[in-house]
């Protein structure tokens, strides 16, 4: 059913509509076979109307992206903001990081197109949203060495290695040849994260948490 949009009243809604129903059409069949006709079509406007409130067809992708991405920054402000010591979230962190994307590589294929896409291109929401997830990372690493669980130097250059290091569990390209590519994927980002810890935490105190982890199951 066409649900006309009051455009005259209030601009801030009727760009949450556009964008509501562009994404149910993006998840549903994927961005490049949406056109912003049918867009408007089910919202009971022309396609020129729906330009008064995003000046680009890519103006309306990048918003789409931008919703998708802020799922992500929920998770990692959710795990940043819990009272678990440092080295924990940071552990926590980085999986579920892993385990969203994947899951968006699996479950919603057509997102994870327009994620990839979107990085590959360097659209400006991907910067932003790198350097709000490098952002959290220097949180946590700056509470871990304030706590005494971190000794290095530099939390923000800290934090921009370990996004460095992890690239290949959450980049969207490179995510996708890992689960293609890899024998165990799970054991092999267990890995990883043992080694991040390890470059970040003092001597003496990892050994306890490795054991801790290695007890813990991996929930794919």
């Amino acid at each position: 059913m066409n649900r006309p949009v009051r455009t005259g009243t209030d601009p801030d809604e009727a760009r949450a509509r556009i964008l509501e129903v562009a994404e149910q059409h993006f998840r549903r069949i994927g961005y490049h076979k949406t056109p912003v006709a049918d867009i408007a079509s089910e919202l009971g406007m022309s396609p020129a109307n729906v330009y008064r409130f995003f000046p680009s067809r890519d103006a309306i992708n990048e918003s789409i992206c931008g919703r998708v991405l802020n799922e992500v920054a929920e998770i990692a402000l959710a795990i940043a903001c819990t009272n678990a010591p440092a080295v924990e979230k940071l552990d926590q962190l980085l999986t579920a990081l892993h385990q969203h994307n994947k899951m968006t590589l699996v479950k919603e294929k057509h997102m994870h197109d327009l994620i990839a896409a979107a990085t590959q291109e360097n659209w400006s929401i991907i910067k932003a949203h790198t350097e709000r997830t490098v952002t959290i990372f220097e949180a946590i690493i700056r509470a871990g060495i304030e706590a005494g669980e971190f000794e290095v130097e530099d939390a923000a250059e800290a934090a921009r290695a370990v996004r460095s290091a992890f690239m290949q569990f959450f980049h969207p390209v490179l995510i996708e040849h890992c689960v293609q590519h890899s024998e165990d994927i799970e054991a092999d980002l267990r890995d990883q994260i043992r080694f991040i810890l390890k470059a970040l935490r003092k001597r003496g105190s990892l050994e306890h948490h490795r054991q801790d982890q290695d007890s813990q199951p991996i929930h794919g």
